[in-house]
């Protein structure tokens, strides 16, 4: 066993939701005395045979990652995880068949939660099987902290800018409106209706997202010409496609289709926010953003009680026009703060005291890996995950040149776009100002969408 501390693989699979969070994270594991390799979720994959034994922190545990898994293990590298999709989630028995599976469980090290609510959700999985589970919430939080929020600064003036007083409206409906038509997974649920491959609540689901897609692209232009004084930028999920969007605002002149950027700088810039049961209203709430759930159609099952429970509802356009109207005027604001807290506690942790990505990097030191690399692997083991990542690598590459294959490149770079080194240094030292840290952490390339970063 290496004196050696252990290396940190931090995967990123969309850009704009989680990047910069996990470059906070970065420069606190650098500034612990980690090395860090951070980048690109497919590359790091990629690349995961040439680093040396380390920590993969998993942000998902689904069956789809089971050999990913097996090959990190065999490389010689521990697995920590969470669950980005943990906060806001299905019903525990959809919520444990979707995003986690026996065969991951049994390969984590250890876990890590947002909040005392997930981590019970957690312990309760029957795939579980005792690995230590931390509460130490999400970087992601970190970003709409009072003091580190102003880290968008920049991003807020230049958009106040460029499109004035604004509504904000952000959408989720990449299930039915997939960047590629063919992986709209539960609009091909609900048009396969009864038959047996499609699974019931999928099915059920697709059909409830399908008609409230449909409320939203009917809604947008009562709202925009109830408030003409005012542009809405409608930010679509990372994975939608635009075209449907786009069609509507070629008819309605102060409605734009933007997807520019992590979420957290157009909530602070904009007046009000309006979507329905996503994790953007959890973030609107900890920003004190007045936020509009609409919900032409509701489902107990379908429809997630987290965000909706922190959203002022819109039961129809009409209604949305009116509440929206006295939001951007000032005269109607968030829920109040104690409410809001009342129903977040529960749920994210970190939300004072010290930052989640301190938190993270402390039960990894806690854990030993900053004094030691986990234990190398015998020779047949590790040259069986050198041989099976060469030959997944070399598969998934060729699907980058599949046109509307999930691991195409063109979808790569719409969720994963380009970005130089010296960019993602410039975020640290931003951070490092507002913080008073990270004078010594330096950025560098690793490879192809990957970052080294280290003191």
């Amino acid at each position: 066993m290496s004196h050696s501390p252990s290396t940190l693989l931090i995967p990123v699979e969309i850009q704009v939701r989680e990047m910069d969070a996990k470059i906070l994270l970065s420069a606190v594991a650098a500034e612990r005395g980690f090395p860090v390799i951070m980048g690109s979720r497919a590359f790091i994959h990629f690349q995961a045979s040439s680093v040396p034994s380390g920590v993969y922190l998993a942000k998902s545990m689904r069956t789809l990652s089971i050999r990913m898994f097996e090959i990190l293990r065999e490389l010689g590298h521990d697995i920590v995880a969470y669950d980005e999709e943990g906060l806001v989630r299905a019903p525990d028995y959809e919520y444990y068949r979707w995003r986690l599976c026996p065969e991951t469980f049994g390969q984590v090290a250890q876990l890590m939660a947002w909040g005392d609510d997930d981590a019970a959700v957690l312990r309760a999985y029957e795939g579980y099987r005792g690995a230590p589970i931390q509460v130490t919430g999400n970087p992601r939080i970190d970003l709409m902290r009072p003091e580190v929020r102003e880290y968008y600064r920049p991003e807020v003036d230049a958009i106040r800018a460029r499109f004035g007083d604004f509504l904000l409206v952000n959408t989720n409906f990449n299930k039915v409106n997939h960047f590629f038509a063919e992986l709209s997974e539960l609009k091909s649920a609900a048009e396969a209706g009864e038959d047996a491959e499609a699974h019931p609540f999928e099915a059920g689901k697709g059909r409830h997202k399908l008609v409230l897609f449909q409320h939203f692209l009917d809604m947008l232009p009562k709202l925009c010409a109830a408030l003409p004084e005012y542009t809405l930028v409608l930010r679509p999920h990372p994975a939608e496609n635009h075209g449907p969007w786009l069609a509507v605002a070629e008819h309605c002149s102060n409605l734009r289709v933007v997807n520019e950027g992590n979420v957290v700088p157009w909530l602070i810039a904009c007046k009000a926010l309006v979507a329905n049961s996503g994790t953007t209203q959890v973030e609107s709430a900890l920003l004190d953003v007045p936020t509009l759930n609409f919900e032409p159609v509701t489902s107990e099952e379908y429809d997630y009680a987290l965000p909706n429970a922190l959203s002022r509802s819109a039961r129809s356009a009409e209604e949305l026009c009116l509440l929206a109207r006295e939001m951007a005027r000032g005269a109607l604001g968030p829920l109040d703060l104690a409410t809001r807290r009342t129903i977040l506690d529960p749920h994210v942790a970190a939300l004072d005291g010290p930052l989640a990505a301190d938190r993270m990097v402390e039960v990894l030191v806690a854990s030993g890996y900053l004094a030691r690399q986990p234990a190398r692997p015998a020779l047949a083991t590790y040259a069986r995950g050198l041989l099976r990542n060469r030959l997944r690598t070399a598969r998934k590459r060729a699907n980058m040149r599949r046109p509307g294959h999930r691991n195409n490149i063109v979808y790569h770079a719409h969720r994963f776009p380009d970005i130089s080194a010296a960019e993602v240094q410039a975020r640290v030292d931003r951070f490092g100002r507002l913080l008073g840290r990270f004078a010594e952490v330096r950025v560098e390339p690793y490879g192809e969408y990957t970052f080294r970063f280290r003191t």
